[in-house]
């Protein structure tokens, strides 16, 4: 669970999210966020140019369900364990410098296996530490990456993204070693 103060997502007094359903009971919701992000995994995402715009739309399209402010940028301080993410009121220029660097790369096409996967490995570092929306950063981040990486020219199937490993590779980037999720993004990486 994220970290925050007067946090105006959670219902008074506790640390559960506002959800569409009421559900007061943090395990509840977690299985009901589980259970609806992953079926609106399975189905197509939004069609968009791999910008800003179309990464707020794939949150939506899989935490709308759950949550009325899915695709819209956070308003408060967040913090997990020991990492401390981009200040609400630095989320919008980050996110366009960040979107605005992958637009000039082209969206990673014509890069080779190995640097496309430096290179996405350094896109997400850099994402994960702007964490843009209350919860679902990282399974946003994930089908991000198999869109990006399908238009890239390359496959990454999701069931080789392994959740716990990819988590770890997330705080070591966090700290700087973007190495681990490189590794990663280079093993399930393959020629579309």
């Amino acid at each position: 669970m994220y970290a925050a103060r007067r946090d105006p997502y959670c219902y008074p007094g506790t640390t559960i999210l506002i959800n569409r359903l009421g559900l007061r009971s943090q395990s509840k919701l977690n299985a009901f966020e589980a259970e609806v992000s992953a079926e609106r995994a399975t189905q197509p995402l939004p069609a968009g140019r791999l910008s800003y715009a179309h990464y707020r739309a794939i949150h939506r399209h899989l935490f709308g369900d759950v949550y009325a402010w899915a695709g819209k940028v956070r308003t408060v301080r967040i913090s997990k364990g020991e990492s401390i993410f981009c200040y609400p009121e630095h989320i919008d220029r980050e996110m366009r410098r960040l979107f605005g660097a992958l637009a000039a790369q082209y969206c990673l096409r014509g890069l080779d296996a190995r640097t496309f996967a430096a290179s996405a490995a350094h896109f997400l570092a850099e994402l994960n530490a702007i964490h843009p929306f209350r919860e679902g950063n990282g399974r946003t981040q994930l089908s991000f990456l198999v869109e990006l990486a399908e238009r890239a020219g390359h496959s990454i199937p999701m069931r080789g993204l392994k959740p716990k490993a990819v988590l770890k590779a997330f705080v070591a980037s966090f700290k700087g070693n973007e190495r681990p999720l490189r590794n990663i993004i280079e093993r399930a990486t393959s020629p579309s």
